[in-house]
């Protein structure tokens, strides 16, 4: 499966979280920022009430919160991350993240575990 990135892998190039990704009503934006075997990172924009359900991801992830704030669901318990916070979700780690009155952006960055070559979230 091809995807394309905001940044190729093989280029040194900076870009505006702002001018990447917008929220939409009608659904979370996610938009990769760049990928390599080794590494994803993915830009979200959340509206209001928007939420991902609880999952599980094989990679190790990093969750940074751009904008606004949301609810993370970790170690089975809601708590609220405002602008600024992060987060970090061990691999197979179940958890959820919902926005709550207002939208919020966050950047999602996943990294393979050593021995693990897998492409896949």
């Amino acid at each position: 499966m091809s995807q394309s990135s905001l940044i190729a892998a093989e280029s040194a190039e900076s870009l505006i979280f702002a001018e990447a990704v917008q929220v939409s009503p009608s659904g979370i934006v996610s938009r990769t920022l760049v990928q390599t075997p080794e590494l994803r990172a993915v830009l979200f924009a959340f509206d209001a009430g928007q939420e991902l359900t609880s999952h599980t991801s094989r990679r190790r992830a990093l969750v940074q919160v751009l904008s606004g704030a949301c609810d993370f669901l970790y170690g089975g318990t809601w708590h609220r991350l405002e602008s600024g916070a992060v987060l970090h979700l061990p691999p197979g780690h179940p958890h959820a993240v919902r926005a709550g009155a207002g939208a919020f952006t966050m950047l999602l960055t996943l990294a393979a575990e050593p021995g693990s070559h897998s492409s896949q979230p």
